[in-house]
C-alpha cells in the first residue's frame, strides 16, 4: 500500500467536495479493502477523529478491513431466502470452497459473506456473485456458480446469457412508460430519464437488459459522480428512500408496471441496484 496514493485519494475529493465516503471507497477500489494505514492516514489529512473514520469503515457492509478475493460471492439471509433454504446454500457454499462466511480462499480467489438482503425477495434463495444476482438457488447450483465466478461473470455476453432479461419502467410519480423505442441499447428500447450534476443537466439512457450496465449519456459522467434524476414526462424528481448496498448513495426506483420496482445506484461507476418483484 501507498500513503502517497492514499494522500492522492484525499486531495482529489478535498477539491471536488467529496466525503469520508467517497474517499474510502476509492481506497478501497485501489486495495480491495481498507488497509489500516490508509485509515490512519485518512484521519491524519482530514482532521477526522479515527474513531469516527473506523465508524464509517465498519458500519456499511460495502467496506471490509481485510482483504478480499478476486471474487465475492454474497448469499442473502434475509427472512424471505432464509424460509426458502439460504443457510443450506450458505453451508454448500461454505463446503465446496472450504472456508467459512466471512473468509477468502487460500489462493485469494473467492470470498464468501452472508448479507441480510439483496433486494429481491420474492425471487429467493438469492445469491450474488460479483455483482451478478442467481435467484431461487438451490445447493446443486452451487458448484455451477462457483466455476462461473472464477472464470468470469463480466464476459457473459447479453443476448445468450439468462441471467441477464429486458424490463420495461414507468415513473414512480407520473406512472408514464420510462421506455425510449426510438433509441436502442443492447437490442432493446432504452430507459431514458433527465440527469443533472453541478451545472449539467442532459438525458441518459439506460439498457433495460437487467444485469447490463450501457448506458448513453448527453454529457460525459466522471466516475465518482452523485446525480439527480427526473422523469422526462412530468419532471419530478426520481427520488427513493433506500441507500445502495454496495457505496449507501441514494437510489433511483422506477415501477415494473406488472409488479415490483428497480432501484438503481446514483453514483456514476457503482453497479449497485435492487430489484423487487411482486
Amino acid at each position: 500500500m501507498s500513503l502517497d496514493i492514499v494522500s492522492q485519494i484525499i486531495e482529489k475529493h478535498s477539491k471536488n467536495g467529496g466525503g469520508i465516503i467517497s474517499i474510502l471507497q476509492d481506497i478501497q477500489s485501489k486495495y480491495s479493502y481498507l488497509p489500516e494505514q490508509s485509515l490512519k492516514k485518512v484521519a491524519e489529512e482530514t482532521g477526522k477523529a479515527l474513531v469516527d473514520i473506523y465508524g464509517v469503515a465498519t458500519f456499511y457492509k460495502s467496506f471490509t478491513l481485510e482483504p478480499r478475493g478476486k471474487h465475492l460471492i454474497s448469499v442473502c439471509l434475509g427472512t424471505a431466502c432464509h424460509v426458502r433454504g439460504g443457510h443450506a446454500i450458505a453451508e454448500e457454499f461454505e463446503r465446496q470452497l472450504k472456508i467459512s462466511r466471512g473468509n477468502t480462499t487460500p489462493d485469494r480467489e473467492v470470498t464468501l459473506e452472508t448479507v441480510s438482503c439483496l433486494g429481491a425477495c420474492a425471487l429467493g434463495p438469492i445469491v450474488l456473485a460479483d455483482g451478478h444476482y442467481f435467484s431461487k438457488v438451490k445447493t446443486t447450483k452451487v458448484r455451477n456458480i462457483i466455476n462461473e465466478t472464477k472464470n468470469g461473470l463480466g464476459s457473459a455476453k447479453v443476448d445468450d446469457d439468462k441471467r441477464v432479461f429486458p424490463l420495461e419502467v414507468n415513473c414512480i410519480k407520473c406512472h408514464h412508460s420510462l421506455m425510449d423505442t426510438d433509441f436502442l441499447i443492447d437490442g432493446n428500447p432504452s430507459i431514458k430519464v433527465i440527469i443533472s450534476f453541478g451545472r449539467t443537466h442532459g438525458a441518459l439512457w439506460l439498457s433495460c437488459m437487467f444485469g447490463s450496465y450501457e448506458i448513453v449519456s448527453e454529457h460525459v459522467i466522471p466516475d465518482g459522480t452523485i446525480a439527480n434524476f427526473f422523469c422526462p414526462h412530468c419532471h419530478a424528481e426520481l427520488r427513493s428512500g433506500a441507500l445502495c448496498p454496495e457505496c449507501a448513495e441514494q437510489m433511483v426506483p422506477l415501477v415494473i408496471p406488472n409488479g415490483g420496482v428497480l432501484q438503481i445506484c446514483t453514483q456514476r461507476g457503482c453497479n449497485g441496484h435492487l430489484l423487487d418483484l411482486i
